[in-house]
């Protein structure tokens, strides 16, 4: 007999795992709601057309590829078989699992744009697919949850963005967090005054910023070393050194961001766009503000244009926690260029992790049953099964246990499941009228009639 298995890189969320992220996925979806996003769902697959060509090579090559049905190789001819990997495929596979949530949404814009009022907001709450090699923290199939505004340059999106992640954080219990924010185009600007800019390809431009992103990883010597082993020279390094020494408030930062920038237009723009930011989050009345300015950040590299997010929590060993920016095409590739939007995406497995680390789940959250009906026969049953449905129609969680067995056995299945009070029905309870309730944590027992119990289990009242 085979033992049954699950593919690596998957996983099984059991009921108590399963209350715990839906806590958190219901609180997202309820921040993304107050601030106007409408939910989309896309297909778990996409034309191959779609997605290819969309994350670079690696990102090619990281898609799950579905072969066609029937027979997928029924056609192909020995120069098929030896023309290599990349076009074979082609002939054998049309379809493949959803790698991100950006690019069907894009996809799904270019499709509907006539019918989408502009900008338009959605939010997605979706499993995504990579064919990746599985290993702690990194998953084949895991879940997005993203929120973005397209059809619009307004920088007061950027400001919602901020208020959404203070709230989701916030209402979630982590308190302790940090929300860095920086701008592609003050990057573009630091290449520009050290004499290394990107030109056409953005290259140069590209290995400075993932250099310096490593800055509180690896420290300034092993950045700057890295950047004399890809090319950069001495002068350029020496133009580079007030990167290192930018710290304290934002408005100083900017200040002399845009003394030591000064002749870059570009960078002088993305300086703009960031003291705006900050005044529209003021404007707002954001109490604690815990955004932060960070020149060294930059993520995305191949797609914003604008504001760049990362978002960590504070006092634990997990990276970041969700992430976005402004992206100025994202419907280019699907032939409506142009088209701006902002997004943010939050990484439900990551705050999980930190979560259960800081032990932030309310007790409630595993709790599904609030009442369980206990019957000792049938008499007691067709008591019981009344009640169960009066309690239900009050908005009561409420089951019976199904089988007329021991009363231990009963008790034994509340105490597994967490249900916080048991009715006990039996002989005595027909004949009285008065219904036994017990309280599964403290023990004690009381007899109440069926309407007195429905008033003790309302919502309001527990």
């Amino acid at each position: 007999m085979q033992k049954p298995s699950i593919p690596k890189g998957t996983r099984d969320f059991g009921p108590e795992q399963m209350s715990k992220r839906l806590f958190i996925f219901d609180t997202i979806r309820q921040t993304f709601q107050r601030y106007g996003f409408q939910p989309l769902e896309t297909p778990a697959m996409e034309n191959l057309s779609v997605l290819m060509g969309k994350y670079g090579e690696e990102g090619d090559q990281l898609l799950f590829k579905i072969l066609n049905s029937g027979d997928f190789a029924g056609g192909l001819t020995e120069a098929d078989w030896q023309a290599g990997a990349k076009k074979l495929t082609q002939k054998i596979a049309e379809k493949g699992l959803r790698y991100d949530l950006t690019v069907p949404f894009a996809r799904y814009v270019v499709m509907n744009r006539h019918a989408l009022p502009m900008p338009f907001k959605r939010y997605q709450m979706q499993p995504v697919w990579r064919a990746d090699r599985p290993q702690k923290g990194r998953y084949r199939e895991f879940y997005q949850c993203d929120a973005d505004v397209v059809g619009t340059d307004s920088l007061l999106c950027e400001a919602e963005i901020v208020l959404m992640v203070h709230e989701v954080l916030r209402n979630l219990g982590i308190q302790d967090f940090t929300l860095k924010i920086n701008n592609r185009k003050i990057l573009t600007g630091i290449a520009e005054i050290i004499g290394m800019p990107g030109g056409p390809t953005g290259r140069q431009e590209g290995v400075l910023a993932v250099a310096i992103d490593k800055l509180d990883k690896i420290g300034q010597e092993k950045v700057l070393d890295e950047l004399r082993e890809r090319g950069f020279s001495e002068d350029a390094i020496n133009r580079l050194q007030p990167i290192f020494g930018f710290s304290g408030e934002a408005a100083e930062m900017l200040q002399s961001l845009k003394s030591w920038l000064s002749s870059s237009d570009t960078a002088q723009k993305g300086i703009a766009e960031l003291e705006e930011v900050w005044q529209l989050v003021n404007q707002y009345g954001l109490t604690d503000s815990q955004l932060e300015l960070d020149v060294t950040l930059a993520r995305g590299l191949s797609y914003y244009t604008g504001a760049i997010f990362e978002v960590k929590a504070n006092g634990v060993q997990i990276g970041s926690i969700s992430g976005g920016g402004r992206y100025d095409n994202l419907t280019g590739a699907f032939g409506q260029p142009g088209l701006s939007g902002v997004g943010i995406s939050f990484g439900v497995d990551r705050i999980y992790d930190v979560m259960e680390e800081l032990n932030l789940f309310p007790a409630g959250s595993q709790q599904s049953t609030q009442v369980l009906i206990v019957h000792f026969d049938a008499e007691a049953r067709a008591v019981g099964l009344p009640l169960l449905s009066r309690l239900r129609q009050e908005g009561v969680t409420a089951e019976a246990y199904p089988d007329i067995t021991k009363l231990k056995k009963q008790l034994d299945y509340a105490n597994q499941k967490n249900i916080p009070y048991v009715v006990l029905i039996g002989s005595e309870e027909v004949q009285t009228g008065l219904l036994s309730v017990k309280n599964m944590v403290s023990g004690e027992q009381q007899k109440q009639t069926a309407d007195e119990l429905i008033s003790l289990f309302s919502p309001s009242q527990l």
